[in-house]
């Protein structure tokens, strides 16, 4: 789904009609680097299905007020934000994995008859029949 959204395959005539703008438009915001197309090999412009709801987006933000520097910097701000976010879903899920990977290296210590320290992995069974557990990660 993300490659198909994303194949250059409307050349310029197309990418405008199905944004309803003029394909001047268009090449004055590749101008600007608001919606910048795939090139192919002669330098013609191939927009992808992605770029064409950009370009919506960019005309939504026009039609609302916003000037062409402004919806720049929104866009900008949007893609660092999908990124970050993006970034956040990468770090989850390594703690997560950490956290299943130490989940069974953790340890439970128990007190000796004689005041002694007894660690002990989780589950394993403490040899001492007076041994009491002191403390135990929570799960």
């Amino acid at each position: 789904m993300f490659e198909e959204q994303h194949a250059p395959v409307f050349v310029i005539s197309v990418a405008a009609e199905l944004a309803d703008m003029h394909p001047q438009t268009l090449r004055q915001y590749d101008r600007m680097g608001l919606v910048t197309p795939k090139r192919q090999g002669g330098k013609q412009r191939r927009y992808s299905q992605r770029d064409v709801e950009l370009l919506r987006e960019v005309q939504r933000l026009s039609k609302d007020g916003v000037s062409l520097a402004g919806i720049k910097r929104v866009m900008e701000l949007e893609h660092q934000v999908s990124a970050l976010q993006s970034r956040v879903r990468e770090l989850t899920q390594e703690v997560e994995q950490e956290r299943m990977l130490r989940r069974d290296e953790q340890r439970v210590f128990a007190a000796g008859t004689r005041g002694d320290v007894i660690p002990s992995r989780r589950g394993a069974r403490i040899r001492s029949s007076r041994a009491v557990v002191l403390w135990q990660p929570e799960q």
